[in-house]
């Protein structure tokens, strides 16, 4: 061996106090990642609630902390209001069904009792009922008033969080995303610089276009489903807005839902009524107003992706999956464009990205 040169052994028993301290940082991160992981619902959703009210935070970022504040208020708080009230009402109604069991399923026998289902199915749907009452209530009831109390806190918690996640992400992203930029290699920086508008264009079209459509639609569906009478409309408006940021999903399979209960409760020509007026109300007026501004905001990702990574990312982490799932496959994409050379906005002049 030549004077000057290591072999590998020796090599990791001169670097052994980098070693150490990395293992150290690595340890603490794992640690500092497993305490915020109860609060993940909520970090991840202020990030995209971030990006959702990043328009209209641009057209008052010269003044950072105020428009970061405007636009958190006029964009956050209804979808935080919405989906907050929405989620605590089927929480809550959940809650009242493992605490009445018995009332709940008499009432379903009188609801299949009312609809005059045929003799051939009737005895098939009752039994599956029973099954329910004997099987899966008592199960889900056996985690008790504890869990229940404990499932409200947190979410409550987590909607704190990501409103306030949301103010500073609009606050100091570009911050942020400048630091990113600044610690790479000087030699890394310009495909990294690329890589974050790939996925900031890939986002934009994910997030943004959709979820300004869902917000309509929901805020216009509560007084639809006020007028017609519905109970639990905060609940039904929040799955409105759930079904409407997926794409290939839709707002409407919430209200063809609700026209076929209308039609065993009251009729055809009253789920006929209901069905066409909720559909011009909620649905005409996003087509005519918002299109020509969503027009512009395409992820060129085949939406049938977008909707796979936000159903099976609500099956896999729950709210913060639902939201996280979209936010890997972006970024999968975003390196794969890099790598072959896809220009970012294609015959457009690239923008720098302001948050």
């Amino acid at each position: 061996m030549q004077l000057g040169q290591l072999d590998g052994i020796s090599f990791l028993i001169s670097s052994r106090m980098k070693i150490a301290v990395a293992l150290v940082i690595i340890l603490l991160s794992l640690i500092l990642a497993s305490i915020f992981l109860p609060l993940a619902d909520g970090i991840v959703l202020g990030l995209v609630l971030a990006y959702i009210a990043r328009p209209i935070y641009l057209k008052l970022h010269r003044y950072q902390r105020l428009g970061a504040l405007i636009a958190t208020l006029v964009i956050v708080m209804p979808i935080v209001l919405i989906l907050g009230s929405g989620i605590f009402e089927i929480v809550r109604f959940v809650g009242w069904i493992f605490d009445n069991q018995d009332v709940f399923i008499n009432s379903l026998f009188d609801f299949v009792r009312s609809i005059d289902v045929p003799p051939e199915y009737n005895e098939q749907i009752r039994q599956v009922i029973w099954d329910m009452s004997t099987s899966v209530l008592p199960f889900l009831s056996g985690f008790g008033f504890l869990s229940y109390a404990k499932t409200i806190v947190m979410f409550i918690l987590n909607l704190v969080i990501s409103v306030l996640i949301c103010y500073f992400f609009l606050a100091d992203g570009y911050k942020i995303y400048k630091g990113i930029v600044a610690f790479m290699p000087v030699d890394n920086r310009p495909w990294v610089t690329e890589y974050i508008q790939h996925l900031d264009l890939i986002l934009k079209g994910v997030f943004i276009g959709n979820a300004y459509a869902a917000l309509f639609v929901s805020v216009t569906s509560l007084v639809v489903f006020y007028i017609f009478g519905f109970s639990h409309i905060l609940a039904l408006a929040t799955l409105i807005f759930i079904a409407s940021i997926i794409p290939l999903f839709a707002g409407y399979t919430v209200l063809v839902a609700l026209a076929v209960l209308r039609y065993f409760q009251m009729g055809l020509e009253a789920a006929v009524i209901f069905f066409v007026v909720a559909s011009i109300v909620i649905y005409l007026p996003p087509e005519f107003i918002l299109r020509p501004y969503l027009a512009s905001m395409h992820s060129r990702v085949h939406p049938m992706l977008i909707m796979l990574s936000f159903l099976g990312g609500a099956f896999v982490g729950g709210i913060a999956g639902f939201f996280v799932a979209p936010i890997i496959l972006a970024s999968l994409i975003a390196a794969y464009r890099v790598h072959m050379g896809t220009p970012v906005y294609g015959e457009k002049k690239k923008e720098e990205l302001p948050v």
